[in-house]
């Protein structure tokens, strides 16, 4: 199988690294075991080399794309920086990828690399992950493209979406054990120590709210929410503090925000009581008070579906170090 990593301008160097070590690994497994290696792997590049941090690091290309008529996977990296400018700074790259997926290739990207893929118009009308961090944006530049900001992965009519960060190794490991075999797979999650039983970015996600848009009334709403969240909160008592009749606060929240009043409350307040969890002082009953419930049952079931993960197992993921250091007896037990 011939893959064709891209090697992008504005590429992050990380990112591009990730795969290629992944399918390399499987490739060497597959030679221990007396067997042919799966992946016959290039850079693919519109250019001979591109620079990587501000030319501190250089990177040449296997080959060019003009040099490559028929590929078996793409994998899109991530780009840095400006995520507009490298679209447009690596569209070259787009009637290359169309004609390839057109021919049969698969088409692979990973965490800012959905953006473009989204560029070539291939995810329109399907589902999406990219980093939850830039989840507002692509939808702004991509309304036709499903994102599914919480969701680890996605795998429709031979396109695959990863979501940010270090779990794109986990879209590595999925699409080794798809076009390889699952005992590899397994072998190089070991080789790389990656918890392949994820499959959601909701506990890594951050809810800042969503206030890059131009409507005074509704940031001054938001602002009061996260400011009483604690405290009993109605759509009527934000009409009242808004000046504005019910059926008009909530078009206008949700045309702005993309959240119900409800939801954004919601939000808020378990984004507040993750913060109070990670701090590891405090008992869940104490947070879920806090942050302006009465209800566990009710706390805990909006918590987990927000977050993927109960408020206890959580606060036991990130509410001490991260790591215990055998014989380290000062260590903090808190972050």
């Amino acid at each position: 199988m011939h893959v064709s990593i891209l090697l992008l301008q504005n590429g992050n160097l990380f990112g591009l690294e990730t795969p290629r070590q992944g399918l390399m690994e499987a490739n060497e497994y597959l030679r221990s075991k007396k067997g042919a290696p799966p992946f016959q792997i290039d850079l693919v590049g519109a250019a001979p080399q591109v620079n990587f941090q501000e030319g501190r690091f250089v990177v040449r290309s296997d080959k060019l794309i003009r040099q490559v008529p028929h590929t078996d996977l793409i994998l899109i990296p991530p780009v840095a920086g400006n995520l507009l400018e490298a679209i447009s700074l690596n569209s070259e790259f787009y009637p290359w990828i169309r004609s390839q997926y057109s021919q049969g290739a698969q088409v692979v990207s990973f965490c800012m690399g959905a953006f473009l893929l989204a560029g070539t118009g291939l995810l329109d009308g399907k589902a999406c992950v990219t980093h939850w961090r830039a989840s507002e944006a692509f939808r702004k530049a991509f309304p036709k493209v499903r994102l599914l900001s919480d969701k680890l992965l996605t795998d429709e009519d031979g396109i695959y979406t990863g979501g940010g960060a270090l779990s794109s190794a986990n879209l590595v490991l999925y699409l080794i054990e798809k076009l390889v075999d699952r005992e590899t797979a397994i072998y190089c999650s070991k080789i790389f120590q990656i918890d392949v039983g994820r499959n959601s970015q909701s506990p890594f996600i951050l809810f800042q709210g969503q206030k890059n848009h131009k409507d005074q009334r509704v940031l001054e709403i938001q602002h009061y929410i996260e400011e009483n969240y604690a405290h009993k909160l109605s759509v009527d008592d934000l009409c009242e503090y808004s000046c504005l009749g019910k059926r008009t606060v909530e078009r206008r929240f949700k045309n702005a925000t993309g959240n119900t009043i409800l939801e954004y409350i919601q939000r808020v307040r378990i984004e507040a009581a993750k913060k109070s969890l990670e701090m590891g002082h405090k008992q869940i009953n104490e947070v879920l008070y806090e942050v302006g419930y009465s209800d566990p049952k009710a706390f805990r079931t909006l918590f987990k579906k927000l977050t993927g993960m109960t408020p206890l197992r959580y606060k036991e993921n990130f509410g001490k170090t991260f790591y215990k250091v055998p014989g380290n007896k000062r260590a903090k037990k808190t972050l």
